[in-house]
């Protein structure tokens, strides 16, 4: 069983990175994220957070908010605003807050690994939040919030991953939060597979932030493979 593996990304253009780029759904409430994104079109709120599109009398949990979120990834693709890589490949993301520096590795991971505990949570979930993200998920077909995941340091990655960076990165802007966003597409095959080897030997995963979007996640998966029989 792989822990995680390459995926076509779907991504901004580079001119609207910046525009694109929001505060996860969780920590900004509703009338926050209407602020932020009312004068942005291209804020991926509309997408995360489709309630701010609807009307303030409607509960965040109806089924047209969700769809407004459809409407709103449908929209950003149609556009050009979002486009999908031709490949599979993985990702190098760094965030800098004044002198604090963090790097994480994107990519797809298993639910089969969560589901077997080689992905390993620490908190509970509380049934409404998670049957949010359910929905939201099915209705976009799409996991839209990335999870964040830790591991065991890694020698061998770390030394990876410093060879990613050594590149120029696809996206380098500073956010209105004074935040440094710098995102690389990893484009060498051979860089690409022996990280793909080296995080494949890895023991296991922990969820650090996202335990509501990964049990989502395996429940949308479990629905997935009920319908179908053929889905992996």
């Amino acid at each position: 069983m792989s822990l995680v593996k390459p995926f076509r990304g779907v991504r901004p253009l580079k001119e609207l990175a910046s525009k694109v780029a929001a505060y996860p759904y969780d920590v900004i409430n509703r009338s926050e994220a209407k602020a932020l994104a009312d004068s942005n079109p291209h804020s991926f709120l509309h997408v995360n957070k489709p309630e701010i599109d609807v009307s303030d009398d409607i509960s965040p949990y109806d089924p047209l908010v969700y769809e407004t979120g459809r409407i709103n990834l449908d929209e950003f693709l149609s556009s050009g605003v979002l486009n999908q890589d031709d490949e599979e490949t993985f990702y190098v993301y760094k965030q800098k807050m004044g002198s604090h520096e963090q790097v994480g590795f994107v990519a797809v991971a298993s639910v089969d690994a969560y589901d077997s505990g080689m992905i390993k949570k620490h908190e509970f979930t509380r049934p409404e939040k998670e049957d949010d993200r359910v929905q939201h998920m099915e209705a976009l077909g799409a996991q839209v919030g990335p999870v964040f995941l830790t591991y065991k340091y890694d020698d061998e990655i770390e030394t990876l991953l410093k060879l990613v960076r050594k590149d120029p990165p696809e996206y380098d802007f500073d956010a209105e939060d004074g935040i440094r966003h710098t995102f690389w597409v990893i484009k060498d095959a051979i860089l690409r597979d022996s990280l793909n080897e080296a995080f494949n030997k890895i023991e296991a995963l922990y969820v650090a932030d996202g335990h509501h979007r990964s049990a989502a996640a395996s429940r949308v998966r479990k629905l997935y493979a009920e319908r179908n029989k053929n889905h992996s």
